[in-house]
């Protein structure tokens, strides 16, 4: 008997996108998924933001958002309306991260656990594959809990936002390859543009956690501890880069900061960073047994006070393998994030720097280091536009490579 294909739910929440709409519509209807396809929006903001004159213009353009939507009176398009007066977020309880969980929590409500949740953001762009290339990667990776799908911005010829967005992707790719490199199983760049799970995989770790922003983060490393990421797709997300304000922290809020000439949030960690954290996975096997000093015990003591970890954690694992799981579920992802904000306060290392080591030691046969400028000469507000993207085009190069290798070993 064969098998019913999946239908595919799409997650969207919208805030001022009513400018991005129509070509986002047009994308979906474009696609080239056999089975079934809904999309399920949810048009949000503070519901006070009416009664504040600077906010209007983002509600009148979440009403216009709303009065189109409704006007293609498609039975597979469902409509939360978190947006007109009276129906907004009210309190500190919004942002995109609780729109997330509107549009999801109504999407589970009505889909079956075999099929596919997609969270997309309304100014992603991506091939007419993009549906069927999801599907088809979950359905050949059945033990991964969710796909956290490969990206890529496109520049847009203005060159501030270029810069500013070169430079953020330059910090992301640095992060993700180290990540990649000692064996991290947060090694998952979270973009909530770009991410898909099975129904049943979203019941099974209680759904996405609400949060004013950056609930992409928490709600891939939630997926992570219930079992493993896929992290290559034959298929990009091509997330816009503009300057917004609408979230908190990410992509938009970076480059505000970074072309106002503060990227002090997204450092280049150095790498010997994250050979200390490979040093302290090294040893969990040991610590089993005993009490061992590591790489990260200070930041760890400073971040559990007066708690004893590894005691506890050896108390409540009956295998080393169950120990060396509970240790890297103590030191997940966000921790380990921490400790390089730590370990960067504690011995500072220019951005300069750290890219330069990273180059040589990864490029070494390159002519990148050779037209790179000195560490104290080197400025990324004034290095040219085509170096930088040269070099946001080697750490693609060698990121998607090692994802791809990684999916392809999974396959085998």
């Amino acid at each position: 008997m064969t098998k019913k294909t999946p239908a595919i739910f799409i997650a969207l929440p919208v805030l001022c996108e009513h400018e991005n709409l129509p070509a986002f519509l047009h994308n979906i209807q474009a696609q080239d998924y056999a089975g079934k396809v809904n999309l399920f929006v949810c048009v949000n903001q503070p519901d006070e933001w009416w009664d504040k004159p600077e906010k209007l213009p983002v509600c009148l353009d979440n009403a216009r958002s709303l009065a189109m939507l409704k006007s293609l009176d498609d039975q597979h398009i469902k409509i939360i309306d978190r947006s007109s007066r009276g129906k907004g977020w009210v309190g500190r309880q919004h942002g995109v991260g609780f729109a997330r969980r509107e549009v999801m929590q109504a999407i589970i409500e009505t889909a079956n656990d075999s099929d596919v949740i997609i969270s997309l953001d309304a100014d992603t762009t991506f091939s007419k594959a993009y549906l069927s290339s999801v599907a088809k990667a979950l359905k050949a990776n059945p033990e991964a809990t969710a796909l956290s799908v490969t990206y890529y911005h496109h520049l847009s010829g203005n060159e501030i936002a270029d810069r500013a967005i070169l430079r953020y992707e330059i910090y992301m790719r640095c992060y993700a390859i180290n990540m990649l490199l000692i064996g991290s199983p947060y090694a998952f760049t979270a973009l909530g543009s770009a991410i898909a799970l099975t129904v049943k995989n979203y019941k099974g770790i209680g759904g996405i956690t609400p949060k004013m922003s950056g609930e992409d983060f928490y709600f891939l490393q939630k997926l992570r501890k219930k079992g493993p990421l896929l992290l290559w797709n034959e298929e990009k997300a091509y997330p816009a880069a503009r300057f917004s304000d609408r979230v908190y922290f990410g992509t938009g809020p970076a480059m505000i900061k970074g072309a106002a000439g503060d990227w002090s949030s997204y450092p280049i960690y150095h790498q010997d960073w994250f050979t200390e954290i490979k040093a302290t996975y090294d040893l969990f096997p040991t610590l089993y047994a005993q009490d061992i000093a590591t790489p990260m015990d200070q930041f760890l003591a400073e971040a559990f006070p007066g708690e004893m970890i590894w005691e506890k954690l050896r108390k409540n694992a009956a295998s080393v393998d169950k120990f060396i799981r509970a240790c890297h579920e103590k030191i997940d992802g966000l921790r380990v994030l921490q400790y390089l904000k730590w370990r960067q306060r504690q011995a500072p290392v220019s951005d300069a720097e750290s890219l330069i080591e990273f180059l040589s030691q990864h490029y070494p046969d390159e002519n990148i280091l050779s037209i790179l400028p000195a560490i104290k000469e080197f400025n990324f507000s004034t290095l040219p536009l085509e170096t930088l993207n040269m070099i946001r085009e080697m750490l693609v190069n060698k990121e998607d490579g090692m994802l791809r290798e990684s999916w392809e070993k999974r396959r085998k």
